[in-house]
């Protein structure tokens, strides 16, 4: 079992008003799974994904990740477990703009203390991996939105992490270069690969092996 939820909930204050974002979501997701989470906005899919991430922590309940009960963690060793087991594909991409494709590609590899040749080396197979072999030394604003999210896919696996998480990974792209990215999700889920999709769109959730629907911080389906 890579992940397992026991009840988690999360609130948050604003002001004197406390907003219930999660209400007690129980779930396993098996190493290897392709997932979706989907939900309309505000049914608390994008604050599960945070709470999956280990970007935030629950109000209540329990997470396990790889057995490892979350709560007993500290900062350093969350970001430690961030950095090394969970790769992130973002709706706007989040590419360093002065930086090449490789070595943006690199930047998860250089926090964990990977030596420069080798991260050099799995940068550029990562790049071929997604189609980008001869785009690899472009910036940012060289590439098309599709390649720029490519990137961001070599990216998220570049420290060969337990599950990727990709939040509404189409969003920002035209159909036709949508359903693109979707296949390359599904060659990279094949692989075995543990991937999590957050989206709201039942054509994006539809390429998943399996799909959880969120309804007003529950589990609906």
């Amino acid at each position: 079992m890579l992940i397992r939820t026991d009840n988690i909930a999360k609130s948050y204050s604003t002001g004197t008003v406390e907003i219930l974002a999660l209400n007690g979501v129980t779930l396993e997701i098996n190493k290897g799974e392709y997932v979706a989470l989907m939900g309309p906005s505000g049914s608390g899919k994008s604050t599960l994904m945070h709470l999956l991430g280990c970007l935030d922590t629950p109000t209540s309940g329990k997470y396990w990740f790889n057995d490892r009960d979350i709560s007993t963690l500290d900062d350093t060793e969350l970001a430690h477990l961030r950095n090394r087991e969970i790769g992130f594909v973002f709706q706007s991409f989040n590419l360093l703009p002065r930086l090449s494709a490789q070595s943006n590609v690199q930047l998860p590899m250089l926090y964990a203390g990977v030596p420069f040749r080798e991260r050099s080396t799995r940068a550029a197979e990562l790049l071929e991996m997604v189609g980008l072999k001869d785009r690899m030394k472009h910036n940012p604003n060289e590439l098309s939105g599709g390649e720029m999210q490519r990137v961001a896919i070599a990216r998220a696996f570049a420290n060969r992490p337990s599950v990727v998480l990709a939040d509404e990974p189409t969003g920002n792209l035209d159909s036709r270069t949508g359903v693109d990215i979707m296949r390359l999700f599904g060659s990279l889920a094949e692989q075995g690969n543990t991937i999590i999709l957050v989206t709201h769109d039942q054509a994006v959730a539809g390429h998943a092996r399996r799909t959880i629907r969120l309804a007003d911080g529950q589990i609906a389906a």
